[in-house]
């Protein structure tokens, strides 16, 4: 990075990826070749874009900060594979994206979970995502029942898309330095969910449910979530589950098997998101 590159944000979460090697493992994760097309949010000073470039047939990369916007539009403006976009992921229509698509990026900490889960909503359209996170998060999106990191955000993932962890990135690969630890997951979504269920927004509210106070036990923490004593109870014994376990301690399957006894009569799935 040279001596006029702008200034960082921390306000937008700017931390780049310095160390070429790392940049290089991820972009071959991705798996790509010349007939791919590619969506990067927030490629700030270009290191994942330059090798997107040499590798995919088309490049669309989504930056916020008008200044790294107009640094990579003078080095791209000739290249016919890299179209640069000024805007916002939390706002971006990906749905406007021909599908399919593959997504590689290194998304800002502040936005990660949300920019997650927009991407979640459209991936009928994504074949691959290669995403590097704050390690945490990662942790959380591939973590199983009965361990500290499993919650809403590794079984909303899971219902969505297979997961798993590639690789640790030190935090000294990274201008300016952050304050933790990276990590890179491949996220590839499921073709249909993970498990079937009466009604999907059921399901997530009875998953953040169980979650929002890990302490409680199941039975309590559905009824403070806004579900009737006497359907809790109707629907813990359908599903053949005690009412005295923890959220943490439940599969998915076991999610699925209350949320369908809790389930509105004649709900369904058409409009469910995560």
């Amino acid at each position: 990075m040279t001596d006029d590159a702008p200034r960082h944000r921390r306000s937008l979460g700017q931390c780049f990826l310095t160390d070429r090697r790392y940049a290089e493992r991820i972009v071959a994760l991705a798996g790509l070749g010349p007939q791919d097309r590619v969506v990067e949010i927030g490629p700030g000073a270009g290191i994942l874009t330059r090798i997107l470039a040499l590798r995919a047939g088309e490049v669309i990369a989504i930056e916020i900060d008008p200044r790294w916007h107009a640094r990579l539009e003078a080095e791209f403006h000739e290249s016919s594979r890299v179209r640069l976009i000024r805007g916002d992921a939390l706002e971006y229509p990906f749905e406007a994206i021909p599908s399919p698509f593959t997504v590689v990026s290194n998304l800002p900490y502040y936005i990660s979970t949300p920019v997650l889960f927009r991407l979640l909503q459209s991936r009928a359209r994504i074949a691959r995502m290669v995403l590097m996170l704050q390690r945490e998060v990662v942790d959380r999106m591939v973590a199983g029942p009965g361990s500290k990191a499993y919650g809403t955000l590794s079984l909303t993932v899971a219902h969505a898309a297979e997961v798993r962890k590639a690789f640790n990135v030190p935090s000294a690969c990274f201008t300016p330095r952050p304050a933790v630890d990276s990590a890179v997951v491949v996220v590839t979504p499921r073709p249909a969910p993970a498990i079937a269920v009466s009604d999907e927004p059921t399901l997530f509210t009875v998953i953040r449910a169980a979650f929002a106070h890990r302490r409680k036990v199941l039975g309590n923490a559905l009824k403070d979530g806004g579900f009737a004593p006497d359907a809790v109870q109707r629907a813990l014994q359908a599903a053949a589950i005690v009412g005295t376990r923890r959220g943490e301690t439940l599969t998915l399957a076991e999610f699925g098997r209350v949320a369908d006894g809790l389930a509105p009569e004649g709900a369904g799935t058409a409009n469910s998101e995560p």
